[in-house]
């Protein structure tokens, strides 16, 4: 799995950071920013599409396997 931040349409509820805290981490104005570059091994999947889903502004995106 593979993934993408828009931090430009975040809005700093942090969910993501809660849900997948390997792959997400908030800044001093609890907006999100993308920890590594967006690869998610198999077994963070699950915690990664549960942060992709609860996102209330959809800032996370999957993007196709190459």
């Amino acid at each position: 799995m593979r993934i993408k931040l828009d931090r430009t349409i975040c809005d700093g509820f942090g969910i993501c950071a809660e849900r997948a805290p390997d792959h997400f981490s908030l800044d001093d104005w609890g907006y999100a920013s993308l920890v590594g570059n967006g690869d998610v091994q198999e077994h963070d999947e699950n915690d990664v599409r549960r942060a992709l889903l609860d996102c209330p502004v959809h800032a996370i995106v999957e993007l196709p396997r190459e």
